[in-house]
């Protein structure tokens, strides 16, 4: 590998995490009453999304939709069956609650992301795209549902109508 590309790969998992720390930040801010820190926090978020992609692009990342849709279930994959379950084990040994209820809830939706995924690659195979489909995605744990979520999270038991339709 280059130094340049590994460089890219650094940058771009840099700048995708600044992104995500930034946009939790903003949330906090908001919650505390600080509207426009929190907007600032925003607008960075939004400007190392930029970065990130430009750093992916030179990267070569985004390939046609069945081949990213394999990455994805690569991913997806690796975390159900290796990442998550190992991590979870060393939080328990640890006694770390918090983080043992985190990774496990990151475990479940990743089953249910692998899932996704793999009907979408057999969809494309057929020449198709998925179904018109609202996706709804629960605050607590991630669980990404298909319709609206009746009732409680599965996964977390958060109520329903606390899920975020996904645009």
């Amino acid at each position: 590998m280059s130094k340049s590309l590994d460089n890219l790969q650094t940058a771009f998992s840099g700048e995708s995490m600044a992104n995500r720390r930034y946009t939790a930040f903003a949330r906090k801010a908001d919650a505390a009453g600080f509207p426009q820190i929190a907007h600032l926090f925003r607008a960075v978020a939004a400007a190392e999304t930029v970065h990130g992609l430009n750093h992916f692009r030179a990267m070569e990342g985004v390939k046609e939709v069945p081949e990213n849709i394999q990455v994805c279930i690569a991913a997806e994959n690796y975390e159900v069956v290796t990442m998550y379950p190992e991590m979870l084990a060393a939080a328990q040994e640890e006694g770390d609650k918090r983080a043992a209820q985190s990774f496990n809830y990151a475990w479940q939706v990743e089953k249910i992301h692998e899932g996704q995924y793999r009907q979408a690659a057999e969809t494309v195979a057929q020449g198709k795209d998925l179904p018109e489909t609202e996706y709804y995605v629960c605050p607590v744990c991630g669980n990404t549902h298909e319709g609206p979520m009746e009732g409680r999270c599965p996964i977390c038991n958060t109520p329903g109508e606390k899920f975020e339709k996904i645009a």
